[in-house]
């Protein structure tokens, strides 16, 4: 009854490394991509670091995030409240239909481009897009299952969150329950080499895994 699962934006080169890291713990990830910018180059300026922020080709796209899942982030990672429905719909389902001609598969989730959401686009996706479940990135710090998965909120933000993060993966492997819950933690791979945090979130990951009471999943398998 208790799952565990990841989230991480923006399909950036980094997820390489990420996915070595979650494959080594037999964990499972969901990858949410934007279809209009792969292989795209670029860099971002975050804490006084710049760090890569290259996008993965298309064509790359099927075999490196294979075991795991792919959902959707928008087509140029827009601010969805400014937009028309129109546009919501074209950003949001084209880049759904997109994103699933890669991979193989019905893509169903999403993750809000910076998070920005209010009830008219979730409500629109919801309606009128393919998308079963949205996340936002404003954190729960608990496990409990939500009735809106168009406007699901994760249990906690690893990047920002670090100590929220152990402290909430202790009280998931000591919990005892008859009821379903989910420990949801998101982020961007590029993140990692800000502070080079790539060694303390190994050290997450071997603290959580091979628990004989948790399930290791995608967002999909955890949340529908």
């Amino acid at each position: 009854m208790k799952y565990l699962t990841f989230s991480y934006d923006d399909g950036v080169t980094q997820d390489l490394r990420l996915i070595e890291l979650f494959n080594k713990y037999g964990m499972k990830c969901t990858f949410n991509l934007n279809s209009g910018l792969l292989g795209m180059d670029g860099y971002l300026d975050r804490e006084g670091t710049r760090v890569t922020h290259i996008k993965v080709k298309p064509e790359d796209v099927k075999h490196i995030y294979a075991g795991h899942e792919v959902a959707g982030h928008g087509i140029t990672h827009p601010c969805l409240p400014r937009l028309t429905e129109e546009k919501i719909i074209e950003e949001v389902e084209n880049d759904r239909v997109k994103l699933s001609e890669l991979c193989g598969y019905d893509v169903v989730g999403f993750a809000y481009p910076g998070g920005d959401v209010d009830s008219r686009v979730s409500e629109i996706i919801k309606n009128k897009t393919g998308i079963k479940y949205c996340r936002t990135v404003i954190s729960s710090h608990d496990f409990e299952i939500q009735k809106n998965l168009h406007e699901f909120r994760p249990s906690v933000y690893h990047h920002g969150e670090w100590d929220k993060l152990f402290e909430l993966g202790e009280e998931f492997l000591n919990l005892k329950t008859d009821e379903k819950k989910v420990f949801y933690v998101w982020g961007h791979a590029y993140e990692f080499d800000i502070h080079n945090s790539w060694d303390r979130f190994e050290e997450f990951l071997k603290m959580m895994s091979q628990s004989k009471d948790i399930i290791y999943c995608t967002n999909k398998e955890a949340l529908l």
